[in-house]
């Protein structure tokens, strides 16, 4: 058997069998991906592929443990499709509402990061810095970063937490 590598976060550390998952160049651990979709009408539509990374995991494989972590994580989406970021704002405030978070002006401050229309193939980041405890939403018209652990909680609740898709949180750590 291989040499395990560490793990270490703030959350404590964890063991993992270099066959398991291996950290990428820069650091983070690529723990899944996924497609969102959503349902319009009968159909379900391809809206955007997503990753997620983290500095560190967590002594467990959960996605509550996912939410929780205070480690650099970052959440990356490619456009499947062209969206008017009003329906992609509109469906980020349903979901912190869905997971029970309601600081309006925080919530406000980070969809203004969409603007305008998103088009195909282009993509909008997503990361917690555990440092300064701060999120940060990067799109191709504006950068808007939040504070507080609270929000960032939060905001990995929209993929990990209460969500019309599921398996999507399952699949976005599926690889660990």
């Amino acid at each position: 058997m291989k040499a395990a590598l560490l793990a270490l976060g703030a959350v404590g550390m964890l063991a993992v069998p270099a066959t398991a998952l291996e950290r990428e160049r820069d650091g983070f651990f690529h723990t899944g991906d996924a497609v969102r979709v959503k349902k319009v009408a009968f159909v379900k539509v391809k809206v955007y592929a997503i990753d997620h990374y983290m500095k560190a995991l967590p002594p467990e494989k959960s996605k509550q443990a996912v939410i929780d972590a205070k480690v650099d994580k970052r959440l990356s989406w490619k456009m499947l499709r062209s969206v008017d970021s009003e329906k992609l704002r509109h469906a980020l405030r349903e979901a912190y509402a869905l997971n029970g978070y309601g600081d309006a002006g925080k919530i406000d401050s980070f969809v203004q990061a969409l603007g305008g229309e998103l088009k195909e193939g282009e993509a909008v980041t997503i990361k917690y810095d555990a440092v300064r405890g701060a999120t940060t939403m990067s799109s191709p018209t504006a950068s808007v970063t939040v504070a507080g652990d609270d929000f960032m909680k939060a905001t990995w609740s929209i993929w990990f937490g209460k969500i019309d898709q599921p398996g999507l949180g399952d699949s976005l750590i599926a690889r660990f």
